[in-house]
């Protein structure tokens, strides 16, 4: 005997979720280039936000990337690459502890 399942009896799917790299990057930079690099690094891709801030730094910038070998490419070969860049410090998240992701993941219009 077959039986018809209702919606109501069905278990929630849970979302196929990729894993992300995150790391939060902290950028020193040169006088000369504070009015317009901010901008250059929000173009980045992988950098998914970038702030300028007071204090001993100029900008932080938060990436999220697939996998630890495209975080590399991205502070390595494009945003430390910028010109106006003195220095730069990364420091690569084990854990989110935040909902961040998963609350972007699931909104809908905005």
């Amino acid at each position: 005997m077959l039986r018809t399942l209702h919606k109501a009896h069905l278990k929630p799917r849970r979302p196929i979720l990729r894993p992300v790299t995150h790391a939060v990057v902290l950028i020193r930079a040169e006088r000369e280039a504070l009015h317009k690099l901010g901008g250059q690094l929000a173009e980045i891709d992988g950098v998914s936000e970038a702030w300028s801030v007071t204090g001993e730094w100029d900008f932080v910038a938060m990436i999220r990337v697939g996998d630890p070998e495209q975080l590399a490419k991205v502070v390595t070969e494009s945003l430390a690459q910028l010109p106006g860049i003195a220095r730069t410090y990364t420091m690569t998240a084990f854990r989110t502890y935040s909902e961040h992701d998963l609350e972007a993941m699931f909104s809908i219009g905005g």
